[in-house]
């Protein structure tokens, strides 16, 4: 018997019947051989880990644009910390770990420079629309390696659907997609506080009341309800008062911190995503030679939306100050 297959045992006699066994995956697009040490699942993760894009979103902005201390939040630090969410609510719930870590890790591959703000410029831009869970599943099926990272179906699942109106077909990408909204509800009221856009005592006592007054508590609160509450159960839940007050504090945040005060930041992200698009678009040429590939496959507006989505925070600016910023010449 190999570790896979030993691994694959344990799983079949203490995972709850409601979650997806390695073994019993529907499978990839390109069938692979079996790997003698690791589970789909487990396989899966280390693919989507070692890819380009998962090292992008280090330098991909979550909330806080380009900031200068060393403790906001990233896109990949956001992704760690909903990665930690999931695999606890997996775990406590006998659900299997190692699809909630991957689906997680994967989730927010797709993600625009600039943060949601850079998702609603291309959004704006794009026939279609654009939607970065959409992206993420874009990534892992084409654009990563050239082929895509050829990801179990469940896997691929969870990450199309974490957001949004479609429910993940499986409990593990049901933990991920609560995960996703535990994290940054919490993480972005402590970024908030740490830039001065949000003052503790601004935040609504009754909601600290429900939810806990501090960062951890919080999480704790949520998390420990969400168990209680779907133990054995098909689908996840919140007991009723504390998803009133999850629900609440997400519209506070919307309302005072993601909506109130970064017009102006938007705007100048906004005219950087456009410029760079139009520019692209008429010049089909200067991306890489991978992108000009996908437009002659694709057409240039899906090959110029991928190159864009693909961008850092520091790419996309560095990019636009070359094609745009007349350089100083030099002293003779």
């Amino acid at each position: 018997m190999t570790i896979r297959e030993e691994l694959e045992r344990q799983e079949k006699a203490f995972l709850s019947p409601l979650a997806v066994c390695s073994a019993d995956t529907k499978g990839r697009d390109r069938p692979m051989q079996p790997c003698p040490l690791r589970t789909e699942f487990q396989r899966d993760r280390d693919r989507i880990l070692h890819c380009k894009s998962f090292r992008r979103l280090k330098f991909k902005t979550q909330v806080f644009i380009a900031p200068e201390g060393d403790h906001y939040r990233t896109r990949l630090t956001h992704t760690l910390e909903v990665s930690q969410v999931a695999r606890t609510l997996a775990r406590c719930l006998k659900l299997n770990e190692d699809l909630a870590e991957a689906i997680a890790l994967g989730h927010d591959l797709g993600h625009t420079p600039f943060g949601h703000s850079g998702e609603r410029s291309l959004n704006r831009l794009t026939q279609g629309g654009f939607r970065h869970n959409e992206q993420s599943l874009r990534v892992v099926e084409v654009l990563e390696g050239g082929e895509g990272l050829n990801l179990t179906w469940e896997v691929r699942d969870g990450i199309l659907k974490h957001s949004g109106k479609l429910k993940p077909e499986t409990l593990e990408g049901e933990c991920v997609a609560r995960a996703d909204r535990i994290a940054y509800i919490n993480h972005d009221i402590d970024d908030a506080i740490r830039a001065g856009v949000l003052k503790e005592f601004e935040i609504p006592q009754d909601l600290l009341h429900v939810l806990g007054e501090t960062h951890g508590q919080r999480i704790n609160t949520m998390i420990t309800d969400i168990v209680r509450e779907s133990l054995g159960q098909p689908h996840l839940r919140m007991s009723d008062p504390i998803q009133a007050a999850s629900d609440e504090m997400r519209q506070f945040l919307f309302e005072r911190v993601y909506f109130d005060k970064w017009r102006k930041e938007e705007d100048r992200c906004d005219h950087v995503i456009v410029s760079l698009f139009e520019y692209f678009n008429e010049h089909p040429s200067k991306m890489p030679l991978e992108y000009v590939q996908i437009a002659y496959r694709d057409g240039t507006e899906r090959a110029v939306t991928d190159y864009l989505a693909c961008m850092t925070d520091r790419y996309a600016l560095r990019t636009y100050q070359n094609l745009f910023v007349p350089s100083s010449f030099p002293v003779v």
